[in-house]
């Protein structure tokens, strides 16, 4: 079974018993639970742009967030000053 992570989380293993195969679970370490939990996270916010506006629009801006990203551009608008 693969996790949001794409973490194999379930691998089989033979043990020479008539090729039957038994699941062996992996503990995932903190980080991956971590960034498993931001996938599930970005998911559903893609998710609710894909139902209100359309698969072009939650790509594009998905794309554009990365964008920013990679040119270490600010992603929300700084706070105005209060003077």
């Amino acid at each position: 079974m693969m996790s949001k992570s794409g973490i194999q989380t379930t691998a089989r293993a033979s043990a020479g018993n008539g090729g039957a195969h038994s699941p062996v679970q992996i503990e995932l370490s903190e980080e991956d639970k971590s960034k498993d939990a931001f996938f599930v996270q970005l998911a559903g916010i893609a998710e609710a742009m894909i139902a209100k506006h359309g698969k072009d629009f939650a790509m594009g801006t998905l794309v554009l967030t990365a964008r920013f990203i990679a040119e270490d551009k600010p992603l929300t608008k700084p706070a105005a000053s209060h003077s």
